[in-house]
């Protein structure tokens, strides 16, 4: 859920990150906070920043240019560490977004909690589990790509006048479906009876694991997901005419 009033440092190692995702990147940075810091880092005197170019300006990044002055040294990850740690005891930011598959940012991403400052990360599923873990949120950005993809598709589907099936549904890995569950008796534990507020697992399910994502497994909101486990009973719960579903487990 976006927080009003907080500003976000997106930080994007340009060596380990992928062009085509920018827009897709500010998107989900926007679900949290506003992202007013955007750097890009990489020595862009090489070929493999060209792909950055053509859209740091549509998205107003700025370049921040690191000479690799070692080879098989990547100096970007320090620039970027150092760069953050000036941002992080400066007074106009509340948050980090820092985008990398690399477990170099790990420690970066502990010292910006330890300063109570929100972190997300944003990487590829190859991503160590040690920085995945270190941020309160992680998005893979497989999701972005497959989230893109299925908006795109679903245009056309309707600009031809038909309809199709768009996302597959995936089964719930026993990891997820652990983690949901715990998320699910942490959430009633907090409350009353034997009911949660589907939101209140949803905080859970992230302070479990912040990798953990709906997008994952096919679905746009965790209501749809709740609704498609055969274990849960999703409760319909109206307040001033807004819905604030509950979660029952089934059988009791």
């Amino acid at each position: 859920m976006k927080e009003s009033g907080v500003n976000i440092a997106v930080l994007v190692d340009g060596d380990n990150a992928q062009p085509k995702l920018i827009k897709e990147i500010v998107e989900e940075v926007s679900k949290y906070g506003k992202a007013t810091i955007r750097r890009i880092y990489g020595d862009w005197t090489t070929p493999q920043m060209n792909g950055w170019k053509s859209v740091i300006n549509q998205h107003s990044f700025n370049p921040i240019q690191k000479f690799s002055y070692t080879t098989g040294k990547n100096s970007t990850d320090s620039s970027l560490i150092i760069d953050a740690m000036d941002i992080l005891h400066g007074d106009n930011i509340n948050g980090f977004c820092i985008v990398s598959s690399d477990s170099d940012y790990t420690g970066l991403a502990k010292r910006i909690r330890e300063e109570g400052m929100f972190v997300m990360g944003i990487g590829e599923k190859k991503t160590p589990e040690a920085f995945m873990r270190s941020c309160e949120v992680f998005t893979y950005s497989e999701n972005l790509l497959e989230e893109d993809e299925q908006v795109n598709e679903t245009i056309n589907a309707k600009k031809e006048n038909r309809t199709k099936q768009i996302i597959q549904k995936k089964t719930l890995s026993t990891e997820d479906a652990r983690t949901i569950h715990k998320a699910y008796l942490i959430s009633v534990n907090d409350g009353d009876g034997d009911v949660a507020y589907i939101s209140q697992i949803g905080k859970n399910i992230k302070k479990i694991d912040p990798s953990f994502d709906i997008r994952t497994y096919g679905y746009s909101s965790m209501k749809k997901l709740f609704e498609g486990l055969a274990d849960y009973q999703v409760i319909k719960n109206e307040v001033n005419g807004l819905d604030y579903p509950l979660i029952k487990l089934k059988g009791q």
